[in-house]
């Protein structure tokens, strides 16, 4: 039998000079692809639906798109005053250690733009394999676009991997000329991050109702205070008599000039409990702030930078207005002003779609998770110690109906410490689907976020939520609650049809952590106080944070009877037996995803790409 590798060529002969005439015609083509990329024609707004300032004086404007057929974001980088380059890239943290970067940089007189990382110390390397492609630059009176590619996945071990969640972007700019990738000093570049939801979900646009009606929710001409941070609140209030409606929609109002300035806000439903409730206009923390303000809690809308509007899904709406629902809304803004700008004015706020046709279904929000309470604690010194609230099968087989739930958003939730947010659903004790995650979670990045798929829940199944959290940073042990620095470990998730559960959650059964207090007190030679008059909170204070304290805590958490939160709207539970209860037991999880590496382009030097942009200023 022949062999195939040494089969004749059937193929007719080329002469040399035809098959030099081919390369120099593919070599031509090939140099007029180039130039037209690197110097064609801004694409239209439309390609980039999602956009960003990157700094504080909105200098830099970031827009890009996601293509899921090919695993792949889109950028679209507008610099408005370019001195001689700038790094932009993806760290863990926003770090800029460990980062991975596309550069543009100059030396004054030529610019070249490259795929690089940077080491432990901050030492910029260009990567062997260019994964960030460059795909056009061109001069506009309004700046110089950068248009760039990057896959979700390249399996290259210094690139960072782009999933679902928070990304920390990364940005710094070159006020002066460099004359190689290695020269460029991170430490003393003028940079810093911005954090965004990459991988928005490819969902359909519902249609809108004809009758739909909006509302604007807007701080009333704030003048923003010259400081770094302000969590501003306004009371709106609405008509008397103001029948019951859907909220189908909602979008941002950010005043013209204060795109970087305005980070995040949300619209809150009070509760109906309070016949009135009094008018403010002020900062959250400030003392004048009326208490019961406090009880204004419920959402109706979030919103943070880089988020585009909210759709609820065609057969369901929010339900406001009429019997059993306050007429009092608590608008909060989050100001991030680093610069420190004086006598900015701002009537920035949520514009509400409604309608009064209701939809078949009334949306509902659930509490998942952690209860507050000081019983689940983090020892300090932790890099990532993992805390996991429950929402049982003896709950959802009570409470959900028969045919189930659906969840079509989500808003994870944690304070100071809270690095990683997971929820998963499980049945029969196999784990089925991930309903929400966020392997880069940060507390200052907070939004409501539509699920790229809707997730049904039925009679039994269970819901469980674990978080992450650091302490490294804390010298004694972060307990439960509200307070900023205690901790939290929650998912909101938006759901329909709405039930009377609103609050799914659990916490270790305090007679086992007695008896964790008593066995610490056995094995160490400090007393632990445990009087009756002494708090948990200070219990976990006075425990000497050593290896087998810490591992006796964690073996706890995992193996320990809960107490179980299966509560109505009115924070009563439902009937049953909820002390003592055991944790759920899983016999199979989810696989991790692999990442998928795209195709092998073949070998690319690792050379930077030289761009004609002419002379850059000095």
């Amino acid at each position: 039998m022949q062999n195939s590798r040494s089969k004749p060529c059937s193929c007719p002969s080329l002469k040399l000079r035809e098959v030099a005439s081919m390369y120099l015609t593919m070599v031509v083509a090939f140099l007029v692809i180039l130039v037209v990329a690197l110097q064609g024609s801004v694409p239209r707004q439309s390609d980039f639906p999602y956009k960003v300032p990157l700094d504080p004086q909105g200098l830099l404007e970031l827009s890009w798109n996601v293509s899921y057929p090919e695993q792949a974001v889109y950028f679209q980088l507008l610099i408005r005053d370019l001195q001689f380059g700038l790094l932009f890239g993806m760290s863990d943290r926003g770090e800029f250690e460990n980062a991975d970067l596309a550069v543009l940089w100059s030396d004054g007189h030529n610019s070249y733009f490259g795929d690089a990382w940077s080491d432990a110390k901050g030492q910029l390397h260009m990567d062997s394999q260019q994964d960030y492609q460059l795909l056009g630059a061109r001069k506009a009176p309004e700046g110089l676009y950068l248009l760039f590619r990057r896959a979700f996945s390249t399996c290259d071990p210094k690139d960072y991997l782009i999933e679902d969640g928070t990304v920390h972007l990364i940005y710094g700019i070159l006020e002066k000329p460099v004359h190689s990738l290695q020269a460029i000093n991170i430490s003393a570049l003028q940079g810093g991050l911005q954090r965004v939801q990459l991988l928005k979900p490819n969902i359909s646009i519902p249609e809108l109702p004809r009758d739909m009606k909006t509302m604007e929710i807007t701080a009333p001409d704030v003048v923003i205070p010259s400081q770094e941070t302000t969590y501003w609140c306004y009371m709106a209030e609405l008509p008397e008599g103001f029948p019951k409606h859907h909220i189908i929609m909602y979008e941002p109002v950010v005043t013209a000039g204060n795109e970087a300035l305005v980070h995040h806000m949300e619209v809150f439903q009070c509760a109906a409990e309070f016949d009135s409730f009094p008018h403010y206009n002020g900062p959250c923390d400030s003392k004048m702030k009326p208490d019961r303000l406090n009880y204004c809690r419920h959402v109706l809308a979030a919103w943070a930078m880089g988020a585009q509007a909210f759709y609820y899904p065609e057969e369901a709406g929010l339900a406001f207005g009429g019997p059993g629902s306050s007429r009092y809304l608590r608008l909060e803004i989050h100001y991030h002003n680093p610069l420190v700008f004086k006598g900015r004015r701002d009537s920035s706020g949520i514009r509400l779609y409604y309608t009064a046709t209701l939809r078949p279904y009334d949306a509902g929000i659930m509490e998942l998770g952690l209860v507050y309470t000081p019983v689940m604690a983090i020892p300090p010194g932790e890099d990532s110690f993992i805390l996991t609230g429950y929402c049982t099968d003896k709950c959802t087989q009570l409470a959900l109906p028969a045919a189930g739930i659906r969840i079509f958003a989500s808003q994870l939730h944690t304070h100071l410490a809270g690095r990683k947010v997971v929820t998963v659903l499980s049945r029969e004790g196999r784990e089925r689907q991930v309903v929400n995650a966020d392997r880069h979670y940060s507390p200052h990045f907070q939004e409501i976020r539509m699920l790229k798929e809707v997730v049904a829940v039925f009679p039994g199944d269970e819901l469980i939520t674990t978080c992450t959290y650091n302490t490294e940073d804390r010298s004694r042990a972060t307990v439960g609650g509200f307070g900023i620095l205690e901790e939290m470990c929650v998912n909101y998730v938006h759901y329909y049809p709405q039930t009377q559960l609103e609050l799914c959650k659990s916490a270790v059964d305090p007679g086992y952590l007695h008896r964790y207090f008593n066995l610490v007190n056995r094995f160490n030679d400090e007393e632990v106080c445990m009087c009756p008059q002494v708090s948990v909170p200070q219990q976990f204070y006075s425990i000497p944070w050593n290896t087998f304290n810490r591992d006796v805590l964690k073996s706890l958490y995992d193996f320990a009877p809960i107490s179980m939160h299966c509560n109505k709207s009115s924070a009563v539970r439902f009937p049953g037996e909820w002390e003592k209860q055991p944790l759920p037991s899983i016999t199979e999880r989810l696989q991790e995803p692999s990442p998928r590496c795209p195709p092998a382009p073949g070998p690319q030097p690792a050379a930077p790409v030289p761009l004609k942009l002419g002379q850059l200023r000095r």
